[in-house]
């Protein structure tokens, strides 16, 4: 099951004094053009560097719309078994500019 965040949950998150890591699964451009900071490992890599994500703090995982975000989170919960990961709710097309 791929847990959710809200937008508007992330950006008071953010504020914590425990903010979470970002990771944006975008393609390298997509990230550049507009991110909400975070690291960008694309979802076709994200197996490959499943060590660089942090399993005992809160992450968040983006994407433009939440798809590719979740499919993330789920190939990452089948293959190592994270279990602190968060989908952004509709992906950074729901972040206010």
């Amino acid at each position: 099951m791929v847990r959710q965040i809200t937008a508007s949950e992330l950006m008071e998150a953010l504020n914590s004094d425990r903010p979470p890591v970002l990771i944006d699964v975008r393609e390298d451009y997509e990230h550049e053009d507009f991110n909400i900071g975070g690291s960008n490992i694309p979802l076709g890599e994200i197996l490959r560097h499943a060590q660089e994500i942090p399993g005992d703090e809160t992450v968040v995982v983006y994407c433009k719309r939440g798809i590719r975000s979740a499919i993330a989170i789920q190939r990452l919960q089948e293959k190592y078994g994270f279990t602190n990961l968060l989908n952004l709710q509709g992906g950074i097309m729901e972040w206010p500019v």
